[in-house]
């Protein structure tokens, strides 16, 4: 892995006016829902501009709550990620704009809130070369990538450590799901190109000294 995705985490909140849905013109309706519906498909195209970033929104919480009224207000939770802090902040601004745009359309206001945020960490250059060494003289073939999901790994090279990451694929790339699941010969290399790095990293920390 060459690094752990950068994080923007935030709450979107849409408000405007409830009103009984069955007496309430669709011309006339300030419908908070509507405006963070479109602003949930619109995060998709954020992403596939962004080269390589991901957006998910993963809660929403409307209020009244019940379907006789038009939604006052609706809260969701917005999670960007990418490798590249320029790229993820361009992502950020682009969603704020857009959540801008469907509020003014929808005749609605719109409210951010900051949840969490984490800088990408790029890993250690040299363990880097260390584990695609390993990989390669174990498996034939390395690939480099960075990794969205968050792992201990960041936090120990935001701490000033010399980190790197080594992982095997999933089968269909499906991972924290029960279905995750990795062929034994697969599981079997991961083990041999490990042993392998800790070979090459034990002689990195010896000539270091």
């Amino acid at each position: 892995m060459l690094a752990t995705f950068g994080v923007e985490r935030r709450a979107i909140t849409f408000r405007r006016q409830t009103a009984h849905s069955g007496s309430t013109p669709m011309n006339r309706r300030k419908d908070a829902l509507l405006a963070a519906a479109k602003m949930s498909v619109e995060i998709k195209s954020i992403a596939e501009r962004s080269g390589g970033g991901v957006c998910t929104i993963g809660s929403w919480v409307t209020k009244p709550g019940m379907v006789t009224s038009v939604v006052e207000e609706c809260w969701n939770i917005l999670d960007q990620c990418h490798f590249d802090p320029v790229a993820l902040a361009r992502m950020l601004t682009g969603a704020q704009e857009e959540s801008d745009r469907f509020a003014r359309e929808g005749n609605v206001s719109v409210g951010w809130e900051r949840i969490w945020p984490i800088a990408p960490r790029p890993l250690h250059p040299e363990l880097i070369g260390l584990c695609d060494a390993a990989i390669r003289e174990k498996c034939g073939t390395s690939h480099r990538l960075a990794s969205g999901p968050l792992h201990d790994a960041g936090e120990m090279r935001g701490a000033g450590g010399p980190t790197v990451m080594m992982f095997v694929q999933s089968l269909h790339g499906i991972s924290h799901n029960k279905m995750e699941d990795t062929p034994e010969e697969h599981r079997e290399a991961g083990v041999r190109a490990f042993d392998r790095l800790v070979d090459k990293t034990q002689a990195w920390i010896v000539g270091r000294n």
